[in-house]
């Protein structure tokens, strides 16, 4: 109600003020605009006297008061000239802007009146022009002259802020006194005119938390120690208003919205003093024994909080990870427990923030501490080996029923139930080993062999007798302990050469042993020779003592056509308790060798053979022979493909000369195997017909009488003219030519030539000049003669 009388006061006043200064300043600048035709004194500042030369118009600016509301038209002043002498003769012109339609002049008077009401901050000010005229024939009397009617602002346009809404953040607990954000009002009224323009600024909302400077509109913090974590958000709205604050000025508001930013002023807390947690014994390492949470009210990373364990007797058994996410501890298993070993643990868990603001270490300690007591719960567990993996030993060759190994395992329940044993078959296919169900004694089956297998490995099971889901598994790692039961041999299957010219003592191979044993009864190895071939009058041994042995002539001049191969016995013995010898056989075979020790031949025949012919002499042999062969295939070839002669003597009977060709032809359709013009119809050839088999020496031009007619239909003389064109062609080669015509001649009354249908198609032609054809003709004689002689026949 105060603020709606205080408003229609200011309604009052303002129109009363605007009454009471519009009558002033017209009858002020009436007295100022009493225009003198003639020129007159006017004294300076200092009291000279300045000569002003004549003029038709004297006037200063015209005003005229904005937003004027008044049932009559405003008068904004008056033109007079100083030649008017009041008869009514002169006549006052107005032309410009708005003239005629906001402005209107008396034309007799001189009083212009504006019509509607104006606007400043549409428009400031309008320029017109004047002039007066003489009214009966218009003829101007004096020169037309520009004017201004300016608009008086008045204050009519409250304040209006940029933004309706602002937002603006500051830390919390500021300084008083820091600078939030600054908000800016604008007025359209003239600044330059009294105080319509001039803003205070005040702030209406947000008391005591914020204030604001009032020639500026900086919003700035009222109150220290302001707490996000109490109250996070704050609405201020700021007022501005003009006429300098005063009564009866005009005010715009807006709302700020003000955020508290989040500093790290709290140290996280844990809710509860103590945590109870339970993990069973059978849990894995890795797996989460339960969580903790300590609140920190602040947010983002001044709320980030660390954790980790201090103290406690469960230190080395457990760990705990920050979850960050939901900025819990996490507390997991590190290593296995064991209930019946110990059954809870104590921890000590501290809870840090991550980032500390120095300005407010002061509030700190940022952190804080919880005891966490984990109890361990009792679970069904399998048996347990003693060991992880057991090692056993045995002899190759061992009887049967060996004691190998005794595997142990037991039930760390508290119901310690008795276990049973047995031997994963999957590991032991062969099926060596045999172990008691109750004792768990591993024991042979078989026979081992350390050089078949040197290690076995097998797994074993042990069970719970009363719960046979719950059972464990141990490998076991044999190994077959080796005994000398094996004697040396050969490293590889020697054969040694000696040459028949070799000299005593003379080494022509050096040989070693190999022994399937372990090193302990394999070398070192002794090479010797039987006893009853100790003296060999031909080759001795000799032991290097490094496991090899050289075989050495004893005597000289061997003869490969005596005895051209030796097989020396020789004995290796092992160095194995006890050792073992074996006796192998080494093949020496006399060679013949040049003077240098080369080998050229081993072979008693080839001995022979170099008797007679030398080395040289057996190669131009053969030489001999390899060309005599490529000499008859070259001839073959030639033979074969060595062509038929082209022309038939006339001794040979030509019925006699049968010739098969396995050429079918490319049919119809094959055009370039040859001329196909040949076969065309002769009543269609017009011209002469060129040799293509021969490029003539010159052109024969046959005789056009030898031509058969076109229309002919005779096919024996088509073919005689043909036979006389041949034989009366000079560039024809000197043989007889067979030429193939595939034209039968019109209405021929011939029927198929095909003797298939010949047998069973009566006929009457005679085959029985076949008779006189001699006997490889006598069948077709047979097949295709008369009638009557074959029924004679049959």
């Amino acid at each position: 109600p105060k603020m709606k009388e205080d408003h229609c006061l200011h309604t009052a006043l303002l129109c009363l003020g605007v009454l009471c200064y519009s009558q002033a300043l017209t009858m002020e600048r009436l007295n100022h605009s009493r225009p003198s035709l003639h020129g007159h004194h006017e004294k300076g500042k200092e009291g000279q006297v300045l000569h002003r030369s004549k003029r038709g118009w004297v006037w200063n600016q015209f005003f005229v008061i904005e937003e004027y509301t008044g049932p009559d038209p405003v008068l904004v002043g008056r033109l007079h000239s100083d030649i008017d002498s009041g008869d009514g003769n002169i006549k006052y012109i107005l032309s410009g802007e708005g003239a005629g339609i906001i402005f209107v002049i008396d034309d007799k008077s001189g009083n212009i009146h504006a019509t509607k009401t104006l606007d400043r901050e549409e428009r400031a000010q309008y320029t017109l022009t004047a002039q007066a005229v003489d009214r009966n024939t218009n003829r101007p009397l004096e020169p037309p002259s520009e004017f201004i009617v300016k608009v008086q602002d008045i204050n009519d346009n409250p304040p209006e802020f940029l933004h309706e809404n602002y937002h603006a953040n500051v830390p919390e607990r500021s300084n008083v006194g820091t600078s939030v954000i600054q908000v800016t009002a604008s007025d359209a009224d003239d600044p330059t005119y009294g105080n319509s323009a001039k803003l205070v600024y005040s702030i209406l909302e947000g008391q005591p938390y914020f204030s604001v400077e009032a020639q500026t509109g900086i919003i700035r913090t009222a109150l220290p120690n302001m707490d996000r974590e109490a109250k996070e958000e704050y609405h201020v709205v700021i007022q501005a208003k003009d006429m300098g604050g005063h009564m009866g000025g005009l005010s715009g508001t807006t709302k700020v919205t003000i955020t508290l930013t989040d500093v790290n002023d709290n140290p996280p807390k844990f809710p509860q003093s103590v945590y109870q947690m339970s993990v069973s014994e059978a849990a894995v390492p890795g797996e989460e024994v339960g969580r903790v949470k300590a609140k920190d009210p602040d947010i983002g990373e001044n709320g980030l909080v660390a954790y980790s364990i201090i103290d406690g007797d469960g230190m080395d058994m457990f760990e705990i990870t920050t979850d960050y996410e939901t900025q819990e501890g996490v507390v997991k298993l590190k290593k296995t427990l064991d209930y019946e070993t110990k059954k809870s643990y104590s921890l000590k868990v501290e809870a840090a923030n991550v980032h500390i603001d120095p300005k407010f270490i002061s509030n700190g300690p940022f952190k804080d501490t919880v005891t966490v007591k984990i109890a361990v719960e009792d679970a069904d567990e399998p048996p347990v080996f003693l060991k992880p993996s057991y090692i056993f030993e045995v002899q190759e060759n061992a009887a049967s029923g060996t004691v190998v190994g005794k595997v142990h395992a037991k039930d760390p329940d508290a119901a310690n139930s008795a276990i049973r044993y047995s031997i994963d078959r999957h590991t032991d296919l062969e099926r060596y080993f045999v172990i008691n169900a109750e004792d768990g004694n591993i024991k042979t089956i078989k026979a081992l062999d350390r050089e078949e297998m040197a290690w076995h490995n097998i797994s074993v099971f042990a069970v719970e007798v009363h719960k046979q889901h719950q059972e464990a598994k141990v490998p076991i790692a044999i190994k077959v302990v080796d005994v000398n039961d094996n004697a040396p041999k050969f490293a590889a299957a020697y054969e040694a050469f000696v040459c028949e010219n070799a000299r005593s003592n003379q080494q022509f191979i050096t040989i070693s042993a190999d022994d399937k044993d372990d090193s302990a009864n394999g070398p070192r190895f002794i090479f010797s020779l039987p006893p009853e071939i100790i003296h060999n009058p031909n080759f001795t041994l000799r032991d290097n003592r490094d496991n090899t042995a050289s075989v050495l002539v004893r005597r000289e001049g061997f003869s490969r056509q005596k005895q051209d191969l030796y097989l020396l016995p020789i004995v290796i013995s092992d160095g194995g308790v006890p050792p073992l010898s074996s006796t192998n056989t080494l093949t020496i075979r006399v060679c013949g060798c040049d003077g240098s020790g080369s080998l050229l031949s081993c072979n008693a025949e080839a001995y022979v053979l170099n008797a007679g012919l030398s080395t040289g002499a057996l190669i131009a042999i053969l030489a001999c022979i390899v060309i005599l062969l490529v000499i008859v295939v070259l001839f073959v070839t030639l033979k074969r493909q060595k062509k038929e002669p082209l022309i038939v003597f006339e001794e040979e009977d030509v019925r006699e000369n049968i010739i098969t060709y396995d050429d079918e032809g490319g049919g119809e359709e094959d055009t370039e195997a040859f001329d196909i013009a040949t076969l065309q119809n002769p009543d269609g050839i017009n011209g002469f017909i060129p040799r293509k088999d021969i490029k003539p020496e010159y052109q024969y031009l046959p005789r056009p009488g030898l031509r058969p007619a076109p229309n002919s239909v005779d096919v024996d003389d088509f073919i005689n003219t043909r036979i006389q064109e041949a034989d009366n062609d000079p560039t024809a080669p000197p043989y007889d030519s067979i030429q193939i015509y595939g034209y039968e001649g019109r209405g021929s009354v011939a029927g198929s030539l095909s003797s298939l249908e010949s047998a069973t198609t009566d006929s009457d032609l005679d085959y029985d000049y076949l008779q006189n054809w001699g006997p490889r003709f006598k069948k077709l004689a047979d097949l295709y003669g008369s009638k009557d002689t074959f029924d004679d026949d049959s």
